[in-house]
């Protein structure tokens, strides 16, 4: 009886394995977060903040190495690199640098607060973009100005002047491929921060660090607390405090990483010519359509037009979010049918990503 019912299943069986569409999913592509890079703000002859004996460079680098341990412990295959794992001035240049070179996939910049205002305190997280808001102006000043101990500074960052308010007009015009990215892990560390051991939640912003400038994949700065108020440095100072800060972040790693990661299966080189026709790029369409997915390309703060250099000949849609408009290509009505095409777009972008677009 149990061999008949064998034979019966399987002869109900072989043929959907023998068929196109099973054959069609044999070459399979991983999308995975294989290396972060955890950068330590300040270090050496840069204390950062500073609060009696108490310095933010110190602070930064115990934060960064207990996320790095909690990475590795639980991700072994993850590669964690530190721009420093000790007291030595690392220019900011070079720690974008760094995470470029070793074709980093997340890199978190940490950071400790201060303000004029004793009475500020909290938690926030910035990505790169432009804003006006004059608070998040006079962080930013604050955090660039170290580079005036670098040596040529103004060679490394053309021109770039930290405390002249004019020179951030520059970073209105840079394009963001991972905005969206970037945000999104920048919720995740706002999100699990509120789990203590420091209130007030300032929200994730967009600001012009030039720590982030340069960083080619999803970039945070992570402000933890404010080294000026008493409250906040009692925390900060506090090892077990900072492990339960470390934990937090982590977290939203975890959470990150569940995400990004994704089994792409790719069909078979006939099939892909049948489907798409070849491998040029599609034809033009109109901003709007059917399709609940699409393969987003790169973020912008402005409109551009649709023969735009940036889109390197592809046809590109654009979906208004807040301030920025973010730009994708392709009409898909599965998350399946976007993770087919979405080596194809990498030819192109290679940091490109499938965003819903639709209902």
């Amino acid at each position: 009886m149990r061999a008949s019912v064998i034979i019966v299943i399987l002869s109900a069986v072989l043929p959907v394995l023998m068929s196109g569409s099973w054959l069609h999913a044999q070459n399979k592509q991983v999308v995975e977060l294989k290396t972060v890079v955890i950068d330590a703000g300040h270090g050496g002859e840069d204390p950062g903040a500073v609060n009696g004996r108490t310095y933010e460079k110190n602070i930064t680098l115990s934060v960064a190495k207990r996320l790095g341990d909690l990475i590795k412990r639980n991700y072994p295959s993850v590669k964690v690199i530190y721009t420093r794992d000790d007291d030595s001035f690392v220019e900011l240049y070079r720690r974008a640098e760094i995470a470029n070179k070793n074709n980093a996939d997340l890199f978190i910049s940490i950071h400790v607060n201060s303000a004029g205002d004793r009475s500020a305190r909290g938690h926030e997280t910035f990505v790169m973009g432009q804003d006006k808001n004059s608070e998040n102006l006079e962080i930013c000043q604050l955090e660039n100005s170290v580079i005036v101990l670098e040596d040529d500074y103004t060679s490394n960052y053309q021109g770039f002047d930290p405390g002249n308010p004019e020179s951030y007009i520059i970073f209105s015009l840079l394009q963001n491929a991972h905005l969206e990215q970037s945000l999104d892990f920048a919720t995740l560390v706002q999100q699990h921060a509120d789990a203590g051991p420091i209130p007030n939640n300032r929200g994730v912003k967009q600001a012009n660090f030039i720590v982030l400038w340069k960083c080619t994949m999803p970039a945070v700065l992570i402000e933890l607390g404010f080294l000026s108020n008493s409250s906040d440095m009692r925390t900060l100072t506090d090892k077990n405090s900072q492990q339960r800060i470390a934990s937090n972040i982590f977290k939203a790693f975890q959470s990150y990483k569940k995400s990004y990661d994704t089994d792409i299966y790719l069909p078979s080189a006939s099939s892909e010519q049948s489907s798409h026709g070849s491998t040029a790029p599609e034809p033009a369409a109109s901003p709007s359509g059917p399709g609940k997915f699409g393969i987003q390309i790169m973020a912008s703060q402005h409109l551009l037009p649709a023969d735009a250099k940036e889109f390197r000949g592809w046809s590109c849609r654009y979906i208004r979010s807040g301030r920025n408009y973010k730009y994708y290509v392709g009409r898909y009505n599965t998350r399946e049918e976007a993770l087919k095409d979405l080596p194809r777009v990498r030819n192109s972008f290679p940091e490109a990503f499938i965003i819903k677009t639709g209902q």
